[in-house]
């Protein structure tokens, strides 16, 4: 690079100027693309309302009941159980909705509930309309189930359009159509047999979604500018870094090796 730099002095600051234009043109690229995004998220409520079960069969541990809404979740708490080996069975009628036992669970790792996850890697949730789970006989059991995978739990959603009126009819359409009727039975079963609800304690709830509003997808410009030109004059200078500390290296070398042969 020594000799380079001394066949042509304007080497560096040609490299050093060429590195900057790479900048601003990247940095003006990433700028205008946060312009027009063409993503949109729609806000929806993201309500939970319990539910009052309706007795299928009185003094038995067997209970029902109807929704219509568009429903994320079913959660479903338990307790009082006295009998051993005793089974919740939980039934909607209609629809096949998705559970696991490590739904809910903070810190569950390896784990999705998507329609052919990656069940060889990780667990995946169970797809029935009709579930059976084990009950601990030990105390308090709460049990999650997903009811639809095309919602977004937190009621914040995305999705790409072309405008605002095509993304908010297309973000009330995935409302409407996860909008059913669904009849929901529950009981509790030991032997084959219903079991009696005597000290059994259960509590139902639903998350339900209704349309709030759309807005476009924007990221800040100025920030995103700042932070991607940073990014790359930090690639730009650890990409000459070594070159550069090399000539110095060799630079300096050169003039101690002058110095001590003056000296001689």
């Amino acid at each position: 690079m020594k000799k380079s730099l001394a066949k042509n002095p304007n080497m560096l600051r040609t490299m050093i100027g060429t590195g900057l234009v790479l900048v601003l043109i990247l940095s003006y690229a990433v700028y205008s693309n946060t312009l027009d995004s063409e993503y949109y998220g729609y806000n929806t409520t993201n309500e939970s309302e319990t539910i009052n079960l309706q007795s299928n069969e009185e003094g038995q541990a067997n209970w029902y009941f109807t929704s219509k809404e568009a429903i994320t979740w079913i959660n479903v708490t338990i307790e009082g159980v006295g009998a051993e080996s005793s089974t919740l069975i939980i039934e909607a009628s209609g629809v096949e909705w998705y559970y696991s036992s490590l739904l809910g669970i903070e810190g569950a790792d390896f784990f999705n509930c998507e329609d052919g996850g990656f069940s060889e890697v990780s667990e995946s949730c169970l797809r029935a309309s009709v579930h059976e789970i084990p009950i601990d006989n030990e105390g308090e059991q709460i049990i999650h189930g997903r009811v639809s995978l095309n919602l977004p739990i937190e009621g914040l959603g995305y999705i790409q359009s072309d405008n605002t009126a095509l993304a908010e009819e297309e973000a009330r359409n995935i409302i409407d159509n996860e909008k059913k009727t669904v009849t929901w039975n529950l009981k509790v079963v030991n032997n084959g047999g219903v079991i009696s609800d005597d000290n059994i304690t259960i509590s139902t709830s639903i998350v339900k979604h209704e349309f709030v509003s759309i807005e476009e997808f924007k990221l800040n410009p100025v920030q995103e500018s700042i932070y991607s030109l940073a990014t790359l004059i930090g690639c730009f200078f650890l990409l000459l870094f070594v070159p550069l500390t090399i000539y110095f290296s060799a630079l300096y070398k050169s003039k101690n090796d002058d110095k001590l042969r003056l000296e001689k």
